[in-house]
């Protein structure tokens, strides 16, 4: 009997959340049996602009950058200053819990818990502290489907900030371009 050896390499599909959020709850965490990490809260902002709701992720670092960035604003979260962060989230999860103590003791809960792979900005009480060098997208370019525009149309020619730009302001710039 003989064993077919198969050396392609492996692909992987990625399933990323990312979006802007506050930094809360950063901390290192031991491990008995390795290295510690970090780990921080993000509550992400979502929903109309007059009337922001909240998604709160339960983060570990996972990239040496973003582990870098976490340290260095570790005293500003702690001093409570609004440390604003665009981020990006991977391998997203849901950690179900029962409630172990106060009004909802004994009630099931749920964390969404992820890896925070990547930081693009942060702002301390709104005044920029960090942004990422902008990316080539050589790379991500060779492997997307023919046809696609790699979500580059939505950057509306701002590619050195990478903020994608609102909806409505999109539509109002199609709609002046049109007529």
């Amino acid at each position: 009997m003989t064993t077919v050896s198969n050396n392609a390499p492996t692909t992987y599909f990625n399933l990323h959340t990312q979006g802007i959020g506050y930094l809360n709850r950063v901390r290192e965490v031991p491990v008995r049996r390795g290295q510690a990490f970090m780990a921080c809260d993000i509550a992400a902002l979502h929903g109309a602009s007059d009337d922001v709701e909240y998604t709160r992720f339960d983060c570990k670092v996972a990239s040496g950058e973003a582990d870098r960035l976490i340290r260095e604003h570790l005293e500003d979260v702690r001093a409570e200053r609004k440390v604003l962060i665009a981020f990006r989230i991977g391998d997203l999860w849901v950690d179900p819990f029962l409630y172990e103590k106060g009004e909802r003791k004994g009630q099931p809960g749920a964390s969404l818990k992820g890896r925070l792979i990547f930081i693009e900005w942060i702002k301390v009480d709104g005044q920029f502290s960090y942004r990422a060098p902008a990316r080539t997208d050589a790379a991500s370019d060779a492997v997307e489907p023919a046809g696609t525009d790699g979500g580059k149309a939505d950057t509306d020619g701002d590619s050195d900030r990478r903020q994608p730009t609102p909806t409505a302001a999109r539509n109002s710039t199609d709609a002046r371009q049109s007529a």
